[in-house]
């Protein structure tokens, strides 16, 4: 009878529906995905992108459990195919196969989502499957059945001892010596939804490099002191631009640090990875003396500048600024003449020119301007224009700048020696007449501007004290230009490979000189 009543009860009952929602790639070598529903009359969608196919996802997937109608009573679970933790596993034995439920609790609309976000499964189930599956959410719970008619049990019968055999030694007897009937147990609770397993996290190991620094590592300052250190090291690799300096002060730290890890632990490796460091600290701080020209007496800088010294660079300085208060012609095409006549007579006041060395400055009119230049009486031709302007190599023409000739007591206002002279000509006409300068056709103001820039970078080319840039004040009295050409200037050196990473501000110039023209700079000290 028993089995009769749960076979019977098994017949009335219909499974559970269930659907599944997934988002799948359309192809390779493609961003759009499709998204395609379980139920037959849902058309695949296709969106451009994963975010886009995912939202549309959710989006019907709501639509559908908005429209579904609310669970029913008299259902099978619709996951008992997929392994359940609350129902029976299959033995193989009659009995148990014949009640493959062991559920509790009302029927529920569980909604089951995948943790990459890749499918959404909604199922009718009852509340403890819905409790044992992770994750899962209740989206609606079916009503309680109508009352059956008398030899039809309902569902919920079975968790309350109907259709279940009775023993005599626990039933209880009434004075007549008839059975007294059994009470009928309350309903248990709803088993509330077992969480997500949360994931454990542990706590950040601290690293030097590859290696773990053990937490019990003493002394305890030598530990703090590879952590730092692990630290710094990271926080220069982030560093957007490098500094060769800091990086070997740190090789150094790291070395003498892991010496005394290697003492206190007794492993070899330490020590030899100390000895490593300190080998890399020594090449870094080598590299560092050769971009910035401070080597040893004897070594070859890594950058062969034109002007070696750091006194000549100030030299190069002390002319432009010279010339900046000096010029008697307003216009960046006057200052670029008169800085190239000041380097040729700065020693005697006299010196010779050829008609090459005006020509290629890239002047509109350089006849023009040569003449407004002795019209005030700045500058002195025992000749003509026209004859200094044809002049060649072999017959130059001799040209005195009278407010650079000594005075009764031999000085003049530069310093510098007369070997000197001639290496800051040279090398001023080295940066106006550059290869790249003069095949774009470079105008006078971007040759001034290069000139200028030259003389304002740190020692990897960075431009201004410690890569912080130029002031456009500052700027503005070496290169008398207005703020729209400035920008075009620099666009054009930019172009010639002469600067790169420039940005130019309302405040500032920032940016660097590139490689190939690093050696025609002239550090800023500190």
């Amino acid at each position: 009878m028993t089995q009769a009543a749960a076979g019977s009860e098994r017949d009335e009952r219909v499974p559970g529906r269930r659907w599944i929602v997934r988002l799948d790639p359309v192809g390779r070598g493609s961003a759009e995905v499709r998204v395609s529903c379980g139920r037959p009359a849902c058309a695949e969608r296709r969106l451009p992108s994963a975010a886009a196919g995912r939202t549309a996802a959710v989006a019907h997937l709501k639509a559908h459990l908005h429209a579904t109608p609310a669970p029913r009573a008299d259902t099978y679970c619709a996951c008992r195919a997929d392994g359940c933790r609350a129902h029976l596993p299959d033995t193989g034995r009659h009995a148990r196969t014949e009640q493959p439920w062991r559920c509790g609790g009302p029927i529920v609309l569980a909604v089951i989502t995948d943790r990459a976000g890749r499918w959404w499964q909604a199922l009718e189930c009852c509340s403890r499957c819905a409790a044992a599956t992770p994750g899962a959410q209740t989206a609606a719970t079916s009503r309680p059945s109508a009352p059956r008619t008398a030899g039809r049990p309902t569902p919920a019968a079975a968790g309350t001892g109907a259709g279940t055999p009775h023993f005599s030694d626990q039933q209880v007897t009434t004075r007549t010596g008839c059975p007294a009937p059994r009470p009928v147990p309350a309903p248990r609770p709803v088993p509330a939804p077992r969480p997500v397993p949360a994931q454990r996290r542990r706590p950040p190991e601290a690293r030097i490099g590859r290696r773990v620094i053990p937490c019990d590592l003493r002394p305890v300052s030598l530990r703090d002191e590879l952590t730092e250190l692990g630290d710094l090291f990271r926080a220069y690799q982030k560093r957007p631009e490098p500094d060769l300096a800091l990086l070997a002060d740190l090789q150094e730290r790291k070395a003498r640090a892991f010496l005394t890890w290697s003492d206190v632990s007794c492993d070899v490796t330490l020590r030899l990875e100390a000895q490593r460091a300190e080998q890399a600290a020594a090449v870094i701080r080598r590299q560092h003396q050769h971009r910035t020209g401070c080597v040893p007496d004897g070594d070859e800088p890594g950058v062969a500048r034109l002007l070696t010294v750091p006194a000549q660079w100030e030299y190069a300085r002390s002319v432009l600024a010279h010339v900046a208060g000096h010029t008697p012609l307003p216009g960046a095409e006057a200052r670029l003449l008169v800085l190239m006549l000041t380097l040729r007579t700065a020693h005697t006041g006299t010196g010779n020119l050829v008609g090459q060395d005006v020509n290629a400055l890239g002047l509109t009119d350089p006849e023009d301007l040569v003449e407004q230049l002795t019209g005030c009486g700045w500058l002195s031709l025992p000749g003509t224009v026209g004859d200094l302007l044809a002049s060649r190599p072999e017959n130059p023409a001799p040209v005195t700048v009278p407010s650079l000739v000594p005075d009764e007591d031999g000085t003049g206002p530069f310093t510098f020696g007369r070997k000197t002279r001639p290496k800051l000509s040279g090398w001023a006409q080295r940066v106006v007449s550059d290869k790249k300068l003069r095949k774009a056709k470079a105008p006078a103001g971007a040759r001034l501007l290069a000139v200028t820039l030259a003389t304002w970078t740190d020692d990897v080319g960075r431009l201004g004290r410690g890569g912080r840039g130029v002031t456009l004040n500052a700027l503005a009295t070496r290169v008398p230009v207005g703020s729209g050409e400035l920008r075009d200037l620099i666009d054009r050196l930019t172009a010639a490979d002469w600067l790169t990473d420039a940005a130019l501000t309302d405040t500032h110039l920032t940016g660097r000189l590139t490689e190939r023209v690093l050696p025609l700079t002239c550090p800023l000290l500190d």
